[in-house]
């Protein structure tokens, strides 16, 4: 598998050293040039690489809900320990991409900004107001009246009235803001259901979000949703759903086309015969999916999604777009869990390695983005290889470190959170620092850790992926999306 990935990105964008050298850790008096010449080499293949500028085909926009620049570091060093390495050396696979820049990610009324804002500004070129879906930044919040006047548009109803095939992959609610935004509106996030919507939206004529995946689509819809959320489909009196106009939007989807399929686990989908299949929805929890960490047999890791939706998108000559979002990073943070969020980063990482299997890079643009940070730090000079989840034990001595208060801490930390200490802090020991129930300790006391609102990476590879770079507003990597696929050019009436 590593080998056909190094390849097929070696291929694609000519960097082969980068693709291929992993610092061979030589010690002794060589190890000095050894890391020159890496250096060296990295540069060279730079130099070398190609730019693509053909007419993408396919784009694929991955987002990891919450996924900062510490997430990252930290997400890769557990990978890379996962695998028995130091993990220092190690590179998450969308980290070899060419192509890297810096996003901001404010929202037009909030310096700290939330997923429904920061996701609506990837889907629609257009930046918005915090816990809105793709609806103008004028509009009042929680307001129906007047929303559809001038509306944002997804980038998903584009492709789908340029003959595009579309789809969603998500670890959390499908109604959930960020893999709402690949195809509803609205002016209130809260809204995933219809007992949700206050009397105003019901009398304006507004929709809940969970049935825009049905009739607010151009073209002729979704052709792929896999997530959790299954509730919010299903009416009162139906398992635990929540719906109280007695719609059964899982039955509608079946109906809404010929061999339209619906699965609720893993071996429902596995078993999904993508030639016969027109239209696929799957719904593996009733809320949010597990976090990978804790995953049960009976859902699907997000690879296995990834896998199943891009073989559905793919059968379509006229191309597809999808957004694949690690959607439980976000709540592992929000819990105070680094064990939970990083575990999530790891699964990103690895359903990214399954898109490079299974595209052509030289007609597929894939991003991988996050929606916005959090208040989660690395810090505390531990030695290298010391586990990232664990007590800091520094390069000159092998005892733990001790605070000022004569007691250890770990790497990995948050400003705010339940974690919070409450007069004297306890003192930790490795053991428990290592446990999957483990709560970081942060500053702060707050019900649930804080987003953070620094600048998140984006990374690109394939067509015109050579537009990922510098320091750009959030809305932009919609257009970089939409001039690969040539989209104005393609839906003019």
């Amino acid at each position: 598998m590593k080998t056909s990935i190094i390849r097929a990105l070696s291929l694609a964008t000519g960097l082969t050293s980068i693709a291929t050298a992993t610092f061979s850790g030589i010690a002794g008096a060589d190890e000095g040039e050894a890391w020159f010449k890496d250096g060296a080499g990295a540069v060279a293949a730079r130099v070398a690489a190609p730019v693509n500028t053909k007419r993408a085909k396919n784009v694929i926009l991955f987002v990891g809900d919450g996924m900062g620049i510490s997430t990252l570091t930290a997400g890769r060093i557990l990978e890379g320990q996962l695998k028995g390495q130091t993990g220092e050396e190690n590179y998450l696979s969308f980290e070899r991409f060419p192509y890297t820049a810096l996003v901001k990610t404010y929202n037009t009324n909030a310096q700290v900004p939330d997923s429904a804002g920061t996701a609506s500004a990837l889907n629609t070129g257009s930046k918005t107001q915090m816990g809105v879906i793709n609806t103008n930044p004028s509009q009042p919040h929680g307001q129906c009246a007047g929303m559809m006047d001038a509306p944002l548009t997804p980038i998903a109803y584009l492709a789908e009235r340029a003959g595009m095939a579309t789809g969603i992959v998500s670890t959390a609610r499908l109604t959930h803001a960020t893999p709402a935004a690949v195809y509803a509106h609205a002016p209130d996030r809260e809204w995933e259901v219809d007992s949700a919507l206050p009397d105003e939206a019901k009398e304006n004529g507004c929709s809940d979000i969970a049935a825009q995946i049905l009739n607010m689509m151009d073209g002729d819809g979704l052709e792929v949703a896999l997530g959790g959320g299954r509730r919010n489909f299903l009416p009162e009196g139906n398992g635990k759903g929540r719906r109280q106009d007695g719609r059964n939007i899982t039955d509608e989807w079946v109906n809404s086309r010929e061999n339209a399929a619906y699965v609720k686990n893993a071996s429902g989908l596995s078993s999904v015969d993508v030639d016969k299949t027109s239209r696929l929805l799957g719904l593996f929890d009733n809320s949010h999916m597990d976090f990978e960490a804790e995953r049960r047999d009976k859902q699907p890791e997000l690879a296995e999604m990834t896998e199943a939706a891009i073989k559905m998108l793919q059968k379509d000559e006229d191309g597809f777009y999808l957004m694949v979002e690690a959607g439980r990073i976000d709540h592992g943070h929000h819990a105070g869990s680094a064990y939970s969020a990083l575990h999530d980063t790891v699964a990103l990482s690895k359903a990214v390695r399954k898109a490079l299997e299974m595209v052509d890079l030289e007609e597929t643009l894939i991003l991988v983005t996050a929606d916005h940070s959090h208040v989660f730090t690395m810090a505390g000079y531990p030695k290298r290889g010391n586990p990232i989840l664990g007590l800091v034990t520094p390069p000159w001595q092998d005892e733990l470190l001790l605070a000022e208060d004569g007691k250890p801490y770990t790497t990995l930390g948050y400003h705010n959170g339940p974690g919070a200490v409450k007069g004297e802090r306890e003192h930790l020991t490795q053991e428990k620092a290592l446990s999957p129930e483990f709560i970081q300790q942060s500053l702060i006391p707050t019900r649930s850790e804080s987003h953070g609102g620094e600048d998140v990476a984006l990374f690109g590879i394939g067509p015109w992926a050579h537009l990922v770079r510098g320091t750009m507003e959030q809305n932009v990597v919609f257009h970089i999306m939409n001039h690969a696929l040539e989209l104005d050019d393609r839906t003019q009436n």
